[in-house]
């Protein structure tokens, strides 16, 4: 077998793959209205966050001392893995949308989701590959329930559900995103 072929087994690429796929078609079949479009941006949220969180699971390996032993440069790879989960959560809910009306724009769609895996990755370093989905579930959960964003410091708090052209909310992403894909490729998954 080839490398890549023993990194994405031993990741769970694919059943974290089936999770993303199916959990998009699910929230978008139980949208109201079959998935007709809205302005309600946390259906779109919660099917990346949804993608976030089961690419997270794979963000650590199954024998931590093979990792640690390996003749292989892990931050390269790390980084790749990170920034392809974010693209293919992206990409998921963007095929997923072609079966109805669109529910985000794609500058939504791409800032959210570099977000969100950039969420997970930090995630991954500070608690460990199976805890990775509880720093992008925890901001969802405040997201959904807070109040309006009036002040810069809620903009900040609320960035997944403002609109994609927000700098407040781009910014938050951003530095979201490059953070955590900087800190796991550098350090990894928690032991």
């Amino acid at each position: 077998m080839r490398w890549l072929t023993l990194y994405a087994r031993s990741r769970q690429v694919p059943a974290s793959l089936a999770a993303v796929l199916i959990g998009a078609v699910t929230v978008w079949a139980l949208a109201p209205g079959g998935g007709e479009g809205s302005a309600d941006p946390r259906l779109p949220v919660l099917v990346l966050a949804t993608g976030a969180m089961a690419a997270s699971i794979g963000l650590s390996g199954q024998d931590a001392d093979l990792d640690r032993t390996a003749a292989i440069r892990w931050a390269p790879r790390r980084a790749a893995h990170v920034l392809l989960a974010a693209v293919i959560v992206g990409v998921v809910l963007l095929t997923v949308q072609t079966l109805g009306a669109d529910m985000a724009t794609a500058a939504f769609i791409v800032r959210d989701s570099a977000g969100l895996m950039g969420l997970a990755a930090l995630g991954a370093a500070v608690a460990g590959g199976q805890y990775a989905w509880t720093l992008p579930f925890t901001w969802l959960a405040f997201s959904f329930f807070a109040p309006p964003a009036t002040s810069a410091p809620m903009q900040v708090a609320t960035w997944m559900v403002l609109p994609p052209g927000t700098a407040m909310g781009t910014w938050t992403a951003l530095a979201l995103g490059a953070a955590g894909t900087a800190v796991y490729a550098v350090v990894g998954p928690r032991r």
